[in-house]
């Protein structure tokens, strides 16, 4: 099967989901590690990792726009994750309940959304890699859920809930944007 160039990514795309791979495995450490710190700092930390994650759909939604038919929801998504990233970065103060629920629904929507596109995309690397987006989504949506089912007794399980899932998707994402980079290389 010959490889086919990546019509929509383009180098700085997939610089951005490094950075977003990188963000969440600090994230996902420092949530693991240092479970006990104050409910600003990991509003702070999840902020900024949504704010790239939002950023990256809406530049990758721009690029896809009439190439794939699925490049609405990368930019319906992209624009509600811009929204809780800057919500989460400006109010650091939120609380600890409404910060599990922000959480919870941006793991099942983006586990939701994934989903979908790993099984109905066009696009070459989401074809090519899509097991890995199925894996990535499903770990997503099994974190979400249990976030949600669970808020109340969100404590020390939450934030290791919350620091593996980010350590994973990190992981994920930082050898989805190697594959990404060796299709524009070809």
């Amino acid at each position: 099967m010959s490889k086919k160039p990546l019509s929509s990514f383009t180098r700085p795309l997939v610089g951005l989901i490094v950075s977003q791979g990188v963000l969440a495995i600090l994230f996902g450490i420092a949530a693991l590690f240092w479970p006990q710190a104050t409910v600003s700092i990991i509003a702070v930390l999840f902020g900024l990792f949504v704010l790239v994650w939002g950023i990256s759909l809406l530049i990758q939604s721009l690029l896809n726009l009439g190439k794939i038919s699925l490049w609405w929801l990368e930019l319906i998504f992209g624009v509600a994750l811009l929204g809780v990233g800057v919500y989460l970065v400006r109010n650091p103060e939120v609380t600890l309940m409404w910060l599990v629920l922000l959480i919870g629904f941006t793991l099942v929507i983006r586990g939701l959304v994934d989903i979908v596109q790993a099984f109905f995309s066009k696009e070459p690397a989401v074809v090519a890699n899509k097991w890995l987006y199925a894996f990535s989504a499903a770990i997503g949506l099994v974190a979400g859920i249990v976030v949600l089912t669970y808020p109340a007794a969100s404590g020390l399980a939450f934030v290791w809930v919350l620091g593996l899932y980010a350590v994973i998707e990190g992981v994920v994402l930082i050898v989805l944007a190697s594959k990404f980079q060796e299709l524009l290389e070809d």
